[in-house]
């Protein structure tokens, strides 16, 4: 009979975490997990989930114009933007029962409390318990990062959760970071109608994205009145009597201006939650603030796995999932995929349009001194997105010469974040462009545009 308590003990219930637990539960391990707020980590609770709510409610809302068009008068006086954010949170807490449920489901049990790590096998919980594991999973996630001169006060100064608590809207509001968080919160509010002004330090917006579909992006938002400044950084700040606050900004030039917002939104970059959690009793090193892992996502140290938001890899939820399948299934004594491979990763930005990419873009192919050949066939190209007059986007694939291999893909326009899959299925499969521009497609799909512009790297594109 084992020493420990549990099989495997998991530190945080996000969603790397408690896909694990369910995970290790099917694999027959005895799991706990331990969560100090709700089930379903940031994410769920004040993260994806909610923000896909606004994001919807908010499209909802801008179509309005389209219904004026059908000679149907929409009288918006009577809106209450506390009603869109209570549906929002409908929509966590819905979802977080759900959590509960199938880790209850699973077998798993469920501590409630604060998780300080004692050793490579224990875990103390507030309240004075203790639980070993003869594995430990440390999925404790991240936090908004502040910057110095804008601490959050959640009243003016707004990190991302506070802006989903917000049940008023601001009249003007500043958005500082250009990456994707910012730029779908520049789109809910624009689409209510608040004045929104984005502010980033790079050049570009979403500057890991690839340059044409953000060039696209940074159009259609402009057309939409939302003001942008790349190359710009706010330095100082000054709170108003009552409400609002000055910002000072400066531009790559060095010319200043100062403005008033009723709001700020801080949206930098996250920073990984392993300053608290007791890892220097592990034995444990991090390296700026994430702890490194090997194979499988163990640690240094073994039998201690670490997965999401505190290792080194993209911040994205679905990272931290897999991340802890493929943890629980190496202590299960599985031996497959031991790493996720980084060019199938697929990101995705609910704006509108939307933005949907894996693998290589052309600047980071040149940068790496990688050859591509790029093939770019425009939405306008297919019959659906003409008659349900969403034309605005394109999709690109980028193929390697010669051996015709899928290197990249990037596509911007409505419901690109359903549509990159096919592509991305074709990558993982080994497929080539001829595999997709050979396959019929039903008429009339957006999905048409993907195969166009699979033909169009192949040179026999038919509707451009």
């Amino acid at each position: 009979m084992s020493s420990f308590d549990y099989d495997v003990v998991i530190l945080g219930a996000g969603p790397g975490g408690y896909v694990a637990a369910i995970r290790a539960a099917q694999l027959k391990l005895s799991v706990a997990i331990i969560e100090k707020e709700k089930l379903g980590g940031v994410c769920l609770n004040v993260g994806c989930i909610p923000s896909k709510s606004l994001i919807h409610q908010a499209e909802v809302f801008h179509s309005a114009s389209a219904l004026e068009k059908m000679g149907v008068k929409v009288d918006a006086t009577g809106f209450e933007y506390a009603g869109v954010q209570a549906a929002s949170r409908k929509a966590a807490d819905t979802l977080s029962k759900g959590v509960a449920f199938l880790l209850k489901k699973n077998g798993v049990e469920i501590i409630t409390g604060t998780g300080v790590l004692q050793s490579p096998h224990e875990v103390k919980i507030d309240g004075g318990r203790t639980v070993t594991g003869r594995t430990l999973i440390i999925a404790t996630g991240s936090r908004p990062r502040e910057i110095p001169g804008f601490t959050f006060d959640e009243k003016t100064v707004l990190s991302s959760t506070g802006a989903l608590m917000l049940t008023e809207l601001p009249r003007r509001l500043l958005v500082m970071g250009g990456g994707a968080i910012g730029i779908e919160f520049a789109h809910i509010m624009n689409s209510f109608g608040v004045d929104v002004h984005l502010v980033e330090m790079m050049d570009r917006i979403l500057p890991l994205e690839d340059d044409e579909v953000t060039a696209l992006l940074r159009k259609s938002f402009q057309k939409r009145g939302i003001t942008i400044a790349t190359g710009t950084k706010a330095v100082s700040m000054r709170l108003l009597d009552g409400s609002g606050a000055e910002v000072e900004l400066e531009d790559a030039g060095g010319a200043k201006k100062t403005e008033t917002f009723d709001k700020i939104l801080v949206v930098v970059g996250r920073t990984p939650n392993t300053d608290a959690i007791g890892i220097e009793n592990t034995g444990i090193t991090t390296e700026r603030g994430f702890i490194p892992v090997g194979d499988y996502n163990e640690t240094q140290v073994q039998g201690v796995y670490a997965i999401g938001d505190v290792v080194a890899t993209p911040l994205l939820a679905h990272v931290a999932s897999k991340e802890g399948e493929i943890a629980v299934e190496h202590i299960a004594g599985h031996t497959g995929t031991s790493r996720i491979d980084p060019m199938c990763i697929p990101g995705a930005i609910y704006c509108e349009p939307q933005i949907a990419s894996f693998g290589l873009n052309e600047r980071t192919a040149a940068e790496k001194g990688i050859a591509v050949e790029k093939a770019v066939f425009p939405y306008r190209g297919a019959g659906k997105s003409v008659a349900v007059q969403a034309q605005e986007g394109f999709v690109k694939l980028l193929v390697a010469p010669g051996t015709r291999e899928l290197l990249g893909a990037h596509i911007i326009g409505t419901q690109a974040t359903e549509l990159l899959h096919e592509v991305l299925l074709a990558k993982k499969a080994e497929l080539l462009p001829e595999d997709i521009a050979s396959m019929i497609h039903a008429h009339p799909t957006l999905s048409e545009a993907v195969m166009e512009a699979a033909r169009a790297s192949e040179g026999w594109a038919i509707h451009v």
